[in-house]
């Protein structure tokens, strides 16, 4: 009697694009969870941009308009409505795989999903983040110039930008890399 160990170890899949998943209820938990980290940190910006505290110790010159503190809001508002929606789409397919998971008391970690949706909702939920995350660094520029000035002064707010930018910035890079890869390619 001899087994296939190829097809014991893996279930076959079927011809309608539907594939078993035992890990995606865990990426979709990290992304809610980093969602929620972000979403902390835009309520919180919300709550020091105050123009008159910023500023201190600058030329009057160098201190922030009106204009750049509006930015700050609308960027934290965008920010927040990405944040909101990649959250939504993670939460909308962990709650199909467990919904599919309970019907199948054998095999309480593995829901048949349907290949489509599960790539391109984890692909939509990374989008959203990252445009999050983008909309963040934003507001976080305006609010450096709100709170040391304006770069056109130089020094601080300039070096603090410039590495922000190039940390955030790359990591960005890697997690898009890393997004797509996991979604269309494995």
């Amino acid at each position: 009697m001899h087994v296939n160990n190829a097809t014991a170890a893996s279930p076959p899949s079927t011809s309608t694009g539907r594939a078993k998943t035992s890990v995606h209820v865990t990426a979709l938990d990290g992304i809610v969870n980093v969602n929620s980290l972000f979403t902390m940190a835009i309520f919180i910006g919300f709550s020091l941009t105050v123009p008159e505290a910023g500023g201190a110790g600058n030329k009057p010159s160098c201190n922030a308009s009106v204009e750049i503190v509006r930015e700050v809001i609308v960027h934290e508002v965008i920010s927040f409505s990405f944040f909101l929606f990649s959250s939504l789409i993670a939460q909308s397919l962990k709650l199909a795989i467990n919904l599919v998971n309970s019907l199948d008391p054998k095999e309480a970690h593995k829901a048949d999903i349907d290949s489509f949706c599960m790539k391109y909702g984890l692909f939509g939920s990374a989008v959203g983040s990252v445009l999050g995350c983008t909309f963040l660094m934003l507001s976080i520029v305006e609010f450096i110039q709100v709170k040391l000035g304006v770069f056109g002064c130089g020094g601080k707010p300039v070096y603090a930008i410039v590495t922000m930018v190039l940390l955030v910035g790359s990591s960005l890079l890697v997690y898009i890399v890393t997004a797509f890869y996991a979604s269309f390619v494995m």
